[in-house]
């Protein structure tokens, strides 16, 4: 049997209630053991959408928890239960949703399940240490990172998602090289301005 897209899913997870409230809980229980990633994408999104400063690091901080718990060996994801039963309109949910099929559908077509070995056990461990990491500069005040960090944390939820090992294995270099590249400037920029003052 061909494996459902997420977004056909979610599609079908909308359109098959009649109330006009929905809750958090009701989106991911359809989808098992991609919630984690699923839980990252609602996380990277508002990174793209023009926010009062200090999104990074709302946003930054919820990546940190999420990552952490990959990291201690949990297999489906945390939320707050005041997060996870609050009512959301269905409208506002579906409109969201039609905004995003787009981009998501384009994703979902350039990922497919391979290397499956490396999303999941000891492989999603080290997912989650590099997710904390991450979280942890996205929430850092550091102009114009936003997108940056955005589009890997939705590059990270695609993987994790259609269970992609080889973007994983890609994502997981250019992480450990944004990483040391984020920690060698950061140093410059203090020793400029130690010198400075």
């Amino acid at each position: 049997m061909r494996r459902q897209h997420t977004t056909q899913i979610l599609t079908d997870t909308l359109a098959a209630g009649n109330s006009p409230f929905l809750t958090l809980e009701t989106l991911l229980v359809p989808l098992q053991g991609r919630a984690f990633g699923c839980v990252l994408l609602l996380l990277a999104i508002p990174n793209f959408i023009p926010a009062p400063i200090g999104i990074g690091g709302i946003m930054g901080s919820m990546i940190i928890v999420l990552g952490l718990q990959m990291l201690i060996g949990m297999r489906y994801p945390w939320v707050p239960a005041r997060l996870r039963h609050r009512p959301l309109r269905r409208t506002s949910v579906q409109r969201f949703l039609e905004r995003t099929l787009p981009l998501l559908r384009r994703l979902e077509h350039l990922c497919r399940p391979r290397m499956r070995v490396l999303t999941r056990g000891c492989a999603s461990l080290f997912t989650g240490l590099l997710l904390t990491l991450m979280g942890f500069l996205l929430a850092l005040p550091i102009p114009f990172t936003n997108y940056l960090f955005g589009m890997l944390m939705l590059a990270y939820a695609m993987a994790l998602i259609e269970q992609d090992g080889a973007l994983l294995l890609g994502l997981w270099l250019v992480s450990l090289a944004t990483i040391v590249l984020t920690v060698v400037l950061s140093k410059s920029v203090l020793s400029a301005l130690m010198q400075l003052f």
